[in-house]
């Protein structure tokens, strides 16, 4: 039975056909022919049987008529029938659409990543090269503007960096791509974001979350919280975050945040002093709080975040 984690990356090709080609031209520097459009095709390749040929994703890039038929595999550990289906899903492919084939894999495991790049042999001359993206290929995705653009690509960055230094940053970027999706999908991504940090990074953001300062925190945000997806947490600590919320700057909630930027600075791994420490939690002033907020994602110092 497919995991939730490919299940995950099957969608994101599936809700953006266009992250399979992206991949190939911009990661792996692949030469593609000029396309208009592309498009999920039906992914069973053998009248015989299809349920052992059975492609993860195909898409085809169209112009005017098929140019390129994408087999799109997500692989999350090694599997030698592999070498034997991988060839019939390109060359079923390019006899269905009568043009050029390729296989792309994406895997989160960088091991499987280099197992996938063998060269698969069919015969005496004839072979079927893979084309993969594992993890140190995806690129980070860090800026608000960029993962609005590709929601789908800030998504595959945090599932392959989510737990590096840069987690919380593409975090925070992929979460506020989210807002303007569809509610199933923000509530997917968002799933998909959460479970792809660290243990504290991800306490640490939820705390940022429930504080109210970041564009993310919409209705599709709210409804998350209001679904149980933070269960775990304390009633008191819960009651006090409503609280927070319904009583705007309060003194509470000014608390709240102060500790929730000193557990997300500690959870990037950033030591925080004890003056430091109090500086923050004795702050009253809600401008400057917010800005720290802001900050704490990015800084790369204490001493840069009190910075003006």
């Amino acid at each position: 039975m497919p995991s939730i984690t490919h299940e995950a990356l099957v969608l994101l090709f599936r809700n953006r056909p266009e992250l399979a080609p992206e991949l190939l031209r911009d990661v792996l520097g692949v030469s593609l022919p000029v396309y208009a459009e592309a498009r999920v095709e039906a992914a069973d390749l053998s009248e015989v049987n299809p349920a052992e040929y059975r492609a993860d994703l195909v898409v085809l890039l169209v112009e005017g008529k098929p140019v390129l038929a994408i087999v799109v595999e997500v692989q999350l550990q090694k599997d030698a029938r592999k070498a034997f289906t991988w060839p019939v899903y390109v060359t079923g492919l390019r006899a269905r659409f009568e043009c050029a084939a390729c296989l792309l894999v994406v895997t989160p495991s960088e091991g499987v990543a280099d197992w996938a790049r063998a060269s698969l042999e069919i015969g005496p001359g004839s072979r079927v090269v893979p084309f993969v993206v594992g993890p140190k290929a995806i690129p980070l995705v860090l800026d608000v503007q960029a993962a609005k653009r590709d929601p789908e690509l800030a998504v595959l960055s945090i599932m392959a960096h989510g737990k590096d230094e840069f987690g919380p940053q593409i975090a925070l970027a992929a979460l506020s791509a989210a807002v303007g999706l569809d509610e199933e999908r923000a509530l997917l991504y968002s799933d998909v974001i959460m479970a792809s940090l660290s243990e504290a990074t991800r306490i640490a953001m939820e705390e940022l979350m429930a504080s109210g300062n970041y564009e993310y925190q919409s209705d599709f945000a709210k409804s998350h919280q209001a679904k149980g997806r933070s269960e775990g947490r304390s009633e008191g600590r819960s009651e006090g975050r409503l609280e927070g919320r319904s009583e705007g700057r309060s003194e509470g909630r000014l608390e709240g945040e102060a500790l929730s930027i000193i557990k997300f600075l500690e959870a990037r791994g950033l030591k925080v002093s004890e003056a430091q420490r109090a500086r923050i939690v004795t702050c009253t002033d809600a401008e400057t709080l917010d800005a720290w907020t802001r900050k704490s994602a990015t800084t790369a110092s204490l001493e840069a975040l009190f910075e003006a």
